[in-house]
């Protein structure tokens, strides 16, 4: 015997008999009388076990269930006219608390249970299978838990079930297949698992199905396909994965199908235009679907909401969707649509007939091009504008503001030049304008203050100059002010401090100057107040204790002077408090001690003294920064700090630091008139350099030499500028060979320590690899001063620097080959200089700068002003003499660097690892974006191996998207497969611990694996 499939009529009957003779033996479990039993006596018995179970009745709604009156009378309760049987329970929106009592399932003659809207709790009661005449049974916004019961199965009759936003689990009963006169199923908002059942394939009556907002997985069934009825199918917010099945697509009845925020693939039917023809709205954000949009989506004439936001879209923008005129709702953003071009706007000017359109989003695609003048004819009912994140240039057209409906504009990062356009002030409903990361330049119109709804305003990073606008003050709702990393100076007008309603105010990074407005006291509400970065001077002052919302408070690099107000301490929810790289004197207000353990100050780079308070906050050291006060004491051990003296001693101190300060500074003066004497006479009596000479085994050339190779030193011939000195080009012997010849300045710091760690250095090695240095200078100059200088072999095509960010106007660029080969390069002086030298070099400073690139775009490592010899323990350290104290460059040098670790070669690989995903990113690891613990190491990290593309340089992510031959092919794939191997490579070597770094020579097997593998592909 074949056994039943699950939606087979037998195996429903089977369920029914299974389920009907489990749910009637509850009957001789309750306390029924067996002369009366199912009479009306006992369904106004169930009624008042009902009452019983309710345990909150805010309304007292159910004060009138008593026997006074009829059960038939009692709020909520309907009856049959003829037997006086209980046929409804109506109790929606009263806010009752408790359960729903088991004895409901006594209410046999009962047609519609409502009990929607309240705080119920418990399960569903397993009797609601015993009344076979429910048709309504709606639950929706309460509390319940549990599974669903699958004996409702046995409720034949039933048409709606609704239990829509409860605390429902387990799985969807697969035995609702067997509800044929089900029409709608509502289970949405629980936290209902597994799948979704084929059975429901069988309800041939079904007209609405959602199940949106659970935890369902797997594959929508095919057998739902089969519900030629359906109208409403809504799926979203779960994680079901897999194409939606063709059979679906065929439902011309359908009218709604929403399945947001699944890991749905595939692609949409170019038919679905003619196949959905009823279609009214189309939700498939938030999934994983590719291809193009179909044209044919746009013959669906009765389309009001279209979402295909984040998903994988490729191609165009339809051009038809004006014939969409009952289209409000329009969202694109995230995908990858559009080519970069003008054509990209191709679509507006049929948008426009849609007169209907209300909310339009085209976000973070591939949309290039100028912003066209027909933006201002779209729908003059649009609110929500979406444009951000594209490839969006020139300036912001003024017919934008023919939109005066806008509620919400952003145009964020894009290309955006120009000025601000003063007919923004024509928004008058605007509440949220977002102009951000764009090259904006000009004055902020006074207009702006007209915009009195405005709530958020984003005008940070762009290059935006003169001072900030007073009429600012209209804004009296201005909830988030943010116009940091511009170019504004003058001073902060005092009114902007009168806007109440501020809770985010950035205004750092700027020129803005004067004096701090004593109106601050005014931002009750403020939640983050940035004014970093600016040449604001003065106290700070007192009212900001007023500001008890205050959360975070920046403040560094300005010019504050005087001592930490007191009133800070008012501020018991600050996290973050930054004072440093100020003038502030004075000491540490003991009241500070109160603040939340959980904040942190930054107090650095100050003139604080005195005695460092040790409680509260100050009891944990990694909690606030004091470095660079030299004159503070006490405090807790951890911050090493001297002790403070006390009574008499301090007085005897004091005399004596300025007697010892004295006496000092006395000796100093001798001792430097003594040196300036004896410098000069040695230097006169010096005679000058032979033409060559050797210093560290280096052969010499002399100053004369020098000026004639480099035209006198030239700036002409300048060309670069590095850390201790200057690049000249010049030409040093007879043959005219071209060389490169780098000067140092003696006045700066450390140069001739640099100057004799790179000798020190490069008269021990030769690679390949590595610059090749000619000869050196060591001599004087006319003015009698000391003149170093070191000549290198010439790079014709410069640094790596120019090649990965090359300057506005260049089109230099290196494709992946070359960037892989430059890496291979770099890789191979490491190993030479770790493992192959008779003594191991850390070069220390690893770089794009300090990679010079030759005529055949051969790498070369250089400027080994920074370099380590390593030496063993039994080995004397003469090179300390010749070091510095630095061990490389912001963003590149190793984390342990930082708090004072040695040189070493896992330091190296870091600032290789750092390299590698510069070059192949685009992205510098000092850009503004990277900051406290966000770096460009976790920047890449957290976007692979799914937003590859949305991480690597635009030129190497169109060479990853390039068609070959016409036509797309395998080597996209691969392409992008050994341009994620690499970025592997280079998270590996910059890894935060030295440990856990690949070994270089690792780092090359690695490199030539990947080469072998793109040489494949050719």
């Amino acid at each position: 015997m074949k056994p039943l499939k699950p939606n087979s009529p037998t195996l429903c009957h089977v369920y029914h008999q299974i389920l009907l003779l489990f749910s009637l033996s509850f009957i001789f479990l309750l306390p029924i009388p067996a002369a009366r039993a199912l009479t009306n006596e006992t369904e106004k018995m169930a009624l008042l076990k009902f009452k019983e179970s309710i345990t909150n009745d805010p309304h007292g709604i159910l004060g009138s269930w008593n026997g006074s009156t009829h059960f038939c009378n009692w709020v909520g309760v309907r009856c049959g006219r003829k037997h006086q049987r209980v046929t409804a329970l109506e109790l929606n929106g009263y806010g009752f608390g408790g359960l729903i009592s088991p004895y409901i399932g006594n209410l046999s003659f009962i047609r519609s249970i409502m009990l929607c809207n309240n705080s119920l709790s418990g399960h569903i009661p397993l009797e609601i299978g015993r009344l076979f005449r429910l048709q309504d049974f709606l639950l929706w916004n309460n509390t319940l838990g549990g599974e669903v019961p699958r004996s409702l199965v046995n409720c034949s009759q039933l048409r709606i079930l609704d239990l829509t936003t409860n605390h429902l689990t387990g799985p969807i009963p697969i035995e609702f297949g067997c509800l044929m006169k089900l029409e709608e199923l509502y289970l949405g908002i629980n936290i209902l698992t597994g799948g979704l059942p084929p059975t429901l394939g069988n309800i041939s009556s079904l007209v609405a199905l959602s199940v949106a907002g659970n935890s369902l997985e797997g594959l929508i069934p095919y057998e739902i396909g089969c519900l030629k009825k359906l109208s409403k199918f809504e799926i979203g917010v779960n994680n079901l994965s897999g194409a939606i099945p063709s059979s679906l697509y065929n439902i011309s009845s359908m009218t709604i199908l929403s399945a947001t925020q699944n890991q749905l693939g595939g692609t949409l039917p170019d038919n679905i235009g003619t196949a959905m023809w009823n279609l009214q709205v189309l939700e498939l954000g938030f999934n994983k679907l590719s291809g193009s949009v179909p044209p044919s989506l746009c013959n669906i004439s009765g389309l009001q909401s279209v979402d295909l936001g984040d998903n994988n879209f490729v191609g165009s923008v339809p051009t038809n969707f004006g014939k969409l005129r009952q289209l409000s709702f329009l969202g694109l953003w995230n995908n990858h649509l559009g080519h970069n071009s003008w054509k990209d706007w191709d679509f507006l000017n049929s948008l426009t007939n849609c007169s209907k359109l209300e909310f339009f989003d085209l976000a973070c695609n591939n949309v290039g091009g100028i912003l066209p003048m027909a933006i201002g004819n779209l729908s003059n009912q649009l609110s929500y504008l979406f444009l951000e994140s594209n490839k969006i240039h020139g300036s912001i057209p003024a017919e934008i503001t023919s939109l005066r409906n806008l509620i919400f504009l952003d145009l964020e990062n894009n290309s955006f030049t120009g000025t601000i356009p003063t007919s923004f002030g024509q928004f008058r409903k605007l509440q949220v304008l977002i102009l951000r990361q764009n090259k904006l330049s000009g004055h902020i119109p006074s207009s702006i203050g007209n915009l009195t709804r405005l709530i958020n305003l984003y005008f940070d990073e762009n290059r935006l100059e003169g001072s900030i606008p007073e009429d600012f003050e209209n804004c009296q709702n201005l909830q988030k002010l943010l116009i940091s990393h511009n170019n504004l100076n003058g001073a902060i007008p005092k009114k902007i401090f009168r806007i109440s309603s501020l809770i985010w105010l950035n205004l750092s990074h700027n020129s803005l100057a004067g004096r701090l407005p004593h109106e601050r006291g005014n931002l009750k509400n403020i939640y983050s107040l940035d004014l970093s970065e600016n040449v604001l001077f003065g106290d700070i002052p007192t009212a900001i204790g007023d500001c008890l919302s205050l959360e975070y408070l920046f403040l560094q690099g300005n010019f504050f002077q005087g001592g930490l107000p007191a009133s800070l301490a008012s501020l018991r929810g600050i996290r973050i408090l930054d004072l440093s790289r100020n003038n502030l004197s004075g000491e540490i207000p003991k009241d500070l001690q109160i603040l939340s353990d959980s904040s942190y100050l930054n107090f650095s780079f100050n003139k604080l003294q005195g005695e460092v308070p040790t409680g509260g906050v100050f009891k944990n050291a990694s909690a606030i920064s004091l470095t660079g006060n030299g004159f503070l004491c006490g405090g807790v051990p951890e911050l090493h700090l001297p002790l403070c003296p006390t009574g008499e001693s301090k007085r005897v101190k004091k005399h004596v630091l300025k007697l010892r300060i004295l006496v000092i500074c006395l000796v100093l003066f001798f001792f430097l008139l003594a040196a300036s004497f004896t410098m000069f006479w040695i230097r006169k009596s010096k005679r000058k350099t032979s033409t060559f000479s050797t210093i560290d085994g280096l052969l010499q050339v002399s100053y004369r030499r020098i000026l004639e190779a480099t035209g006198g030193l030239s700036p002409n011939n300048l060309i670069g500028v590095g850390s201790f000195g200057s690049v000249y080009k010049g030409t040093i012997d007879s043959e005219e060979r071209v060389v490169a010849v780098k000067v140092l300045n003696l006045q700066q710091k450390e140069a001739t320590k640099s100057f004799l760690a790179e000798c020190n250095a490069l008269k021990r090695i030769k690679h390949r690899n590595l610059v090749k240095v000619l000869t050196c200078c060591s001599s004087i100059d006319y003015n009698g001063n000391d003149f170093k200088a070191l000549v290198f072999e010439f790079m014709t095509n410069g640094s790596l620097e120019k090649w990965i960010h090359p300057e506005q106007g260049e089109n230099q660029s290196l494709d992946f080959l070359h960037r892989l080969n430059v890496s291979m390069d770099v890789a191979s002086a490491l190993q030479y200089l770790h493992h192959e030298c008779e003594q191991p070099v850390v070069h220390c400073d690893l770089k794009p700068s300090n990679v010079l690139l030759d005529s055949d775009l051969v790498a070369h490592l250089s400027d080994f002003g920074l370099a380590r010899l390593l030496l063993t323990p039994n080995q004397v350290s003469e090179s300390k003499s010749s070091t510095i104290g630095l061990k490389g460059s912001v963003g590149y040098a190793a984390p342990e660097y930082g708090i004072g670790g040695k040189a070493s070669k896992e330091g190296d690989v870091y600032s290789f690892g750092i390299l590698l995903l510069e070059m192949f990113t685009g992205r510098r690891p000092t850009e503004e974006m990277f900051m406290d613990d966000f770096n460009l190491h976790s920047y890449v990290n957290v976007a692979l191996p799914e937003k590859l593309l949305q991480v690597i340089d635009p030129i190497l992510a169109q060479e990853g998207t390039a068609e070959q031959n016409g036509e797309t092919s395998s080597y996209q794939t691969n392409i992008k497969r050994c341009i994620l191997s690499v970025l592997e490579v280079g998270l590996t070597c910059s890894k935060e611990s030295p440990e856990e770094r690949m070994k270089i020579g690792d780092a090359i097997r690695q490199l030539q694996m990947i080469k072998r593998a793109a040489f494949l592909l050719e």
